[in-house]
């Protein structure tokens, strides 16, 4: 593509609302503008995707490997190159590569990985999510027991350390963590997810008014809402603040389960993919068994994209198609405070664009 051009389809998704015959105007890599698509400059480059839908490019805050490297298992930057294809063949433009409860020396080798990355230009990665091991064994799903434990402040500020400007969210059990080290955590910079948790109610509030933003996999592995004891389910459905992730795959909750969600949390819940990769090696060997993996006979994991995300959102789910988008794309934005330069197709935006067809396959990233 030239530095400058103008690119319409039939439909354009900014984020916000939808336009029919308009067109946006990108030059180096932003967005100049968005507008009819008549009053576009003779002069301009123009491509048009007839039956074909514009949207702003997706953001993929949980994923674990991709074609057959697991990061955890190959932390390096190829696995890295080969995870960010992976996104980009559902339209996630970003990702956010994720280590499961695992020994200090694998984080810190995936931190290297992700520098090392970084270096070489790679594109895409935004940092890494650490999910655990400051988690509850109650609620380990697949994860390896014997890592699992409470953190002494002077572990999570070596790790902290180790992986700064590297480590972006860190999935933790509120009620095995002080208050201490979740604001310690908070004060760095870091994204703090409550999940793999048995917290009660009030344990799970309590982690909230630390300053704890997000839930991990809504649902999964964590306390389940019941009448006499709500859990951590039900003191993020009842937040007006908590946001969550959730796997819309139909394995890791029910559709049903997915639409009840989403008509309680609206703007609160976002889309990941949670995706892992086949490997017989290492801690955590995932099998596919139809369209998921199991480990040891435990589902460990989707194999979702993230415009296959937004198909069961429409169809399954009965969300508005502007909002299956958005749960793909603005809201995992705002998670990470990117939602001034991205999730948006807006004037002075990153020009990170998804073209998808009527059925939201990908035709292609602009």
């Amino acid at each position: 593509m030239p530095d400058s051009f103008a690119v319409s389809a039939d439909k354009i998704f900014t984020g916000e609302s939808w336009l029919t015959q308009h067109a946006v105007i990108i030059e180096e890599n932003k967005i100049k503008g968005v507008v009819p698509a008549a009053s576009v400059p003779d002069d301009i480059e123009k491509k048009n995707y007839p039956g074909g839908i514009l949207a702003p490019a997706f953001i993929d805050l949980q994923i674990y490997g991709a074609y057959g490297k697991l990061l955890a298992v190959y932390p390096e930057a190829d696995s890295l190159y080969k995870l960010n294809d992976y996104c980009r063949s559902g339209g996630a433009v970003y990702c956010m590569p994720t280590v499961a409860t695992n020994a200090t020396e694998v984080f810190h080798q995936c931190i290297d990985a992700i520098r090392d990355y970084w270096n070489k230009g790679g594109e895409g990665v935004l940092g890494l999510h650490v999910e655990g091991p400051w988690i509850n064994a109650v609620k380990k799903g697949a994860h390896i027991e014997s890592f699992i434990h409470s953190p002494s402040l002077q572990e999570v500020k070596d790790l902290v350390n180790y992986g700064k400007e590297v480590i972006k969210i860190i999935t933790l059990a509120p009620e095995v963590c002080s208050k201490e080290v979740i604001e310690y955590i908070i004060g760095q910079g870091i994204v703090v997810s409550a999940g793999h948790s048995n917290a009660t109610y009030k344990q799970a509030n309590t982690g909230f008014s630390y300053g704890i933003p997000m839930a991990t996999h809504l649902y999964n592995a964590m306390s389940p809402l019941q009448h006499r004891e709500p859990g951590l389910l039900g003191a993020v459905l009842d937040s007006d603040k908590v946001k969550a992730s959730i796997i819309p795959d139909g394995h890791h909750a029910d559709f049903a389960a997915v639409r009840i969600a989403k008509q309680v949390m609206k703007e609160r819940l976002f889309v990941i993919t949670d995706a892992v990769t086949e490997t017989n090696s290492g801690y955590y060997q995932h099998l596919k068994v139809g369209d998921k993996y199991e480990s040891m006979g435990i589902l460990s994991g989707s194999a979702l994209t993230m415009n296959k995300a937004v198909q069961n959102l429409v169809k399954y789910c009965n969300v508005e198609a502007g909002e299956a988008l958005r749960m793909c794309s603005l809201y995992p934005a705002q998670v990470m405070n990117m939602d001034k330069s991205f999730g948006r197709i807006k004037t002075g935006y990153k020009a990170d664009i998804v073209v998808l067809n009527e059925n939201f396959d990908l035709i292609k990233i602009i």
